[in-house]
C-alpha cells in the first residue's frame, strides 16, 4: 500500500511545475464548451465527441490554469499541438462514475450519460484529453481529440429556451480573481420567480453566514439565473409523479429517494451559459428533503420546508452539497443507504481530501493537522452511535410521524457526536464514506458528518481554503 502513496507524491510536483501559463499568449477571455457522451457499463467506458462551443468570458483564473489540487474521479488536460504545453487542465467527477458503482451497471447494464468540460478558448490548435484515476489513484488517458478553435464545427452555444433573467446576489469584481457561483432554479413556474429570488437569497446568506465562506465572501461573485419551469416541482419516479421542467431534475437517482439529480446536461449547459460561472447550485421548487453534489459539476437542494422546526434541514443540504461540488469533499457518514456498490474498493485509498482508509499508518494524508498525541484511530463511542442509528433506519423517512419517532434517537445521537471532550480533535474517526468499518474522517463530528449545522471540521475548512486560493490568486 505504501508503493501507492509513493506514486501520488511523485505526481503532484509534476502539476505544480506546469502552473504558470501565459493566458494571453495561448488564450482568448471566451469560453470553450467540449460536449462528449460518456458510454459504459461497470469496469468498461467509451468516450465519443458531440460537440464544440464558443460561450461568453472565461470566468476562471487567469494564472491558475494548471490544477495543483489533485481532486476529483477524471482530469481534463489541454495541450498546445504546435509546442506541447500543457496550457490548463482540471480535476472533476461524474453521473457516469457513480452510476458505474450501482447494481444496475453490475448487471451489464449499458448507459449514455452526456457530459461537457470548459476551458479557457484557445488562439490555435489544441489536443483535449480526459483522464480517469487507476488503482493506484494515477491518471490514464480515456479520450483524446484535437480541436481547431477556427473549425467552423465550433459554435455559439445557443440555448432553445428564451433569455432568462440575471439577478446579482454579490458583485466582487473582477470574474478572473473570483469564484463565480450561479444559482438556478428547477420547477419554478413564471408565478414562483419571484419565490426562487428569496430562495437564492435565502440560500446565500446561509453560505455566507457558515465558516470559511463568511470570512472569504469578497472573493466571491454570486448571481441567480431566474429559470422558468412549465410546471411546479419535480420528477419524483419511486411515486409516479413527473414534471416537465427546463433543467431535468429528479428525485430517487440510483434508487435513493433523496438524491437529486439531472440527466439533461445539455440544457443545463446552454442555460447556465447566459451568465459567467464556476460553479453551479441548482434550487429545487419541492419539499421532499433531497439533494446532490458532485466534484466541479453542480449542487442541488431543495428548496421548500413544510415540516415545523425543520428549516435548519434544507439550509444543512445546501452548504453540505457545495461542499462537495466545490471542495471535493467526500461524506462521512456512513449511516445512510446509498444505490452504490463499492463506491470505494478496499486496498484503495480515496482521492477526496477528508477520508482515508488508513493505509499508511502512522502516517495520515491530514498529518499536518492532526492533535498532538491523538490516538490512531480515535475512540468516540461508535456502538452506541451505531446501534441508535440501526433503530433510526427502521423508520420510514416520509412517513407523517418520522420527525417524532426520531426525535429521541436523533438527539442521543447529536449527543454523542457533540462529546465535548472530543471537540476540536484531529484524528482518525472510525465510519465515513458509507462504510462503518475500515473508512476513518479526521474529527467526531462536521457538516460533511451529521445532519445539523455543525461548522466544517478544520480538514474540510483546509480544503475549501485551497480551493478559494487557487480560483482567486
Amino acid at each position: 500500500m505504501r508503493i501507492r502513496h509513493f506514486i501520488i507524491l511523485l505526481f503532484l510536483p509534476h502539476l505544480a511545475a506546469q502552473a504558470q501559463v501565459d493566458f494571453n499568449r495561448f488564450f482568448y477571455d471566451k469560453t470553450m464548451r467540449v460536449d462528449y457522451h460518456h458510454v459504459g457499463t461497470r469496469g468498461e467506458e467509451r468516450v465519443t465527441l458531440d460537440k464544440v462551443y464558443q460561450e461568453g468570458p472565461w470566468p476562471g483564473s487567469m494564472v491558475n490554469l494548471v490544477d495543483t489540487l489533485n481532486l476529483g474521479e477524471f482530469l481534463v488536460r489541454v495541450y498546445d499541438v504546435k509546442s506541447g504545453l500543457l496550457l490548463y487542465s482540471r480535476g472533476y467527477s461524474t453521473v457516469f462514475n457513480e452510476w458505474q458503482t450501482t447494481a444496475e451497471a453490475g448487471r451489464g447494464v449499458w448507459k449514455t450519460f452526456h457530459e461537457s468540460v470548459r476551458f479557457p478558448f484557445p488562439k490555435r490548435t489544441v489536443q483535449v484529453t480526459l483522464n480517469r484515476r487507476n488503482e493506484f489513484l494515477v491518471f490514464e488517458e480515456v479520450f483524446s481529440a484535437t480541436i481547431d478553435p477556427a473549425d467552423p464545427a465550433v459554435v455559439n452555444a445557443e440555448s432553445q429556451y428564451p433569455s432568462f433573467e440575471v439577478v446579482e446576489l454579490m458583485d466582487n469584481g473582477d470574474i478572473h480573481r473570483k469564484v463565480d457561483i450561479l444559482i438556478l432554479g428547477d420547477g419554478y413556474t413564471a408565478n414562483e420567480i419571484d419565490e426562487f429570488k428569496k430562495d437564492a437569497k435565502h440560500f446565500n446568506d446561509v453560505m455566507f453566514e457558515t465558516s470559511p465562506f463568511k470570512e472569504r465572501a469578497n472573493d466571491f461573485n454570486v448571481r441567480a439565473l431566474c429559470v422558468v419551469s412549465p410546471e411546479s416541482g419535480i420528477d419524483k419516479p419511486d411515486i409516479n409523479v413527473w414534471k416537465n421542467t427546463p433543467l431535468g431534475t429528479m428525485y430517487n437517482t440510483f434508487g435513493s429517494p433523496r438524491y437529486i439529480l439531472t440527466e439533461y446536461n445539455r440544457d443545463l449547459r446552454d442555460i447556465a451559459a447566459a451568465a459567467p460561472y464556476d460553479f453551479l447550485c441548482i434550487l429545487i421548487n419541492d419539499d421532499r428533503y433531497g439533494g446532490g453534489g458532485i466534484y466541479q459539476l453542480y449542487t442541488t437542494t431543495y428548496a421548500n420546508e413544510t415540516h415545523d422546526g425543520q428549516e435548519w434541514q434544507r439550509d444543512y443540504v445546501y452548504v453540505h452539497e457545495f461542499g462537495h461540488s466545490f471542495g471535493g469533499l467526500g461524506d462521512e457518514y456512513y449511516s445512510s443507504s446509498t444505490g452504490y456498490e463499492e463506491f470505494y474498493p478496499e486496498g484503495v485509498e480515496p482521492w477526496e481530501p477528508n477520508i482515508t482508509r488508513l493505509l499508511d499508518l502512522p502516517h495520515v494524508k491530514w498529518q499536518e493537522q492532526l492533535t498532538q498525541n491523538v490516538e490512531l484511530p480515535t475512540e468516540w463511542g461508535k456502538a452506541e452511535y451505531d446501534s441508535l442509528r440501526a433503530e433510526l433506519g427502521t423508520l420510514d423517512r416520509l412517513a407523517d410521524d418520522y420527525y417524532e419517532k426520531r426525535a429521541p434517537m436523533f438527539k442521543r445521537m447529536q449527543e454523542i457526536a457533540g462529546n465535548k471532550a472530543l471537540l476540536g480533535v484531529v484524528g482518525a474517526f472510525e465510519g465515513a464514506g458509507y462504510i462503518s468499518e475500515g473508512m476513518y474522517r479526521p474529527c467526531l463530528d462536521c457538516r460533511m458528518f451529521s445532519l445539523s449545522l455543525v461548522d466544517f471540521c478544520p480538514v474540510c475548512r483546509a480544503a475549501i481554503e485551497r480551493q478559494i486560493d487557487f480560483y482567486t490568486e
